[in-house]
């Protein structure tokens, strides 16, 4: 019962990857066990039975059967008469035969086509390349996958297309290795491409590793993009560093009217043309790389200061200086500031040209006043002479 328990802890869940006519073709990982039953045999001794292999470990049919030992701890006859391989290997592969006789004198035979496997390390580009160059030959990578059984195959993809050789403006070169102790493959594949004028200006490339086997999903790599350059008959000039970065704003002041319109471009003359990216109040903003920034329909929020970053892939990166955007405030909706003023100096003028008329009628009366309190004391005193 211990090793029928074993066994069954042992069991590995085959998979059926094509059926002929009084044989099944089975698959198994290389280093687990495999267990193979024999159909018609009694599940309890005694037994009728015998096991044929023809596998790379043999030269012949070698028969192996209940009464007999373990065949040099490789295969071995379970109580049952199901065959046991505790870590199959590639010299495993091959044929395995059962003939059972039931008690009743019916015999019954069983066959099976086993092949092994083993899922390599996910392939990797080795060596990639830093940038293209239009117009002429450019090597991409090697694409590597290791520790695989059967060898399978590497196969390249341009932005998530398959990449088929032409052997001119794309060509590989395979290379595939066994190694010596343990039968595994290695394989190598170095893409070359000839980018063409005016195509893609970033591509993207990968890799990807097909099993040898049927049912067994492909291995991707980690995808890469490079940057196509156009090709120059003579030599490239020096690139322009990024001595000045400029910012210019429109209206110059940066003071505009609520719900107006502010251009904000970023002058960074250096060759090739570097990435801008804007900062408002110190923070960046989230936004697409371009050298011009418009903010339409002013309003409060888009009050602060502002400034650019040019980012040069050989110079590095450069802030400009940065620029107030602010908002002119209206005294009411129509009219600017100084026609508000006109109209308080016009109102004053008329206040003064009123109030003239009245202080001259203040004068009179008062003259008048003085005349009358005069007269009476002119009289009493010629009124008491002598």
């Amino acid at each position: 019962m211990a090793t029928g328990a074993t066994v069954g802890a042992w069991a590995l869940v085959l998979s059926l990857w094509g059926a002929a006519a009084g044989s099944r073709n089975l698959t198994a990982q290389i280093g687990k066990p495999l267990v193979l039953n024999c159909k018609g045999a009694p599940k309890k001794p005694p037994q009728q039975l015998e096991w044929k292999l023809n596998t790379g470990r043999t030269e012949a049919w070698k028969v192996l059967s209940p009464q007999g030992g373990p065949w040099d701890s490789v295969a071995r006859v379970l109580p049952n008469g199901s065959l046991l391989l505790p870590a199959i290997g590639i010299q495993d592969e091959g044929t395995f035969r059962c003939r059972a006789m039931s008690q009743n004198g019916k015999e019954t035979k069983s066959s099976y086509q086993v092949r092994v496997y083993q899922i390599p390390g996910k392939p990797e580009i080795v060596d990639p390349a830093s940038k293209l160059t239009a117009g002429v030959p450019n090597k991409v990578g090697t694409c590597v996958s290791e520790g695989g059984y059967p060898a399978g195959t590497l196969s390249w993809h341009l932005d998530g297309k398959p990449l088929i050789p032409d052997g001119k403006g794309v060509s590989v070169k395979e290379e595939t290795r066994r190694h010596p102790e343990t039968g595994l493959f290695t394989l190598r594949s170095e893409l070359m491409v000839t980018p063409a004028l005016g195509g893609a200006p970033h591509p993207t490339f990968s890799c990807s590793f097909s099993p040898g086997l049927p049912r067994r999903r492909a291995l991707h790599t980690a995808p890469i993009q490079l940057s196509v350059w156009a090709s120059c008959p003579f030599p490239a000039p020096e690139p322009v560093p990024l001595e000045e970065v400029q910012l210019v704003v429109k209206p110059e002041s940066g003071a505009v009217a609520l719900g107006g319109t502010v251009t904000l471009t970023c002058e960074a003359p250096t060759q090739p043309p570097p990435q801008i990216h804007w900062i408002k109040d110190g923070t960046p903003l989230p936004l697409p790389p371009s050298a011009v920034l418009l903010l339409s329909e002013v309003g409060p929020q888009d009050e602060g200061t502002y400034s650019c970053v040019a980012t040069h892939r050989s110079h590095g990166s450069q802030e400009s200086q940065a620029v107030s955007i602010s908002i002119i405030e209206t005294v009411e909706e129509g009219s600017t500031a100084g026609e508000e003023l006109d109209k308080v100096r016009e109102a004053d003028r008329l206040q003064h040209a009123w109030k003239a008329p009245e202080n001259q009628d203040e004068e009179e009366e008062e003259r008048a006043e003085l005349n009358q309190s005069e007269e009476p004391e002119a009289a009493e005193s010629n009124a008491g002479g002598p």
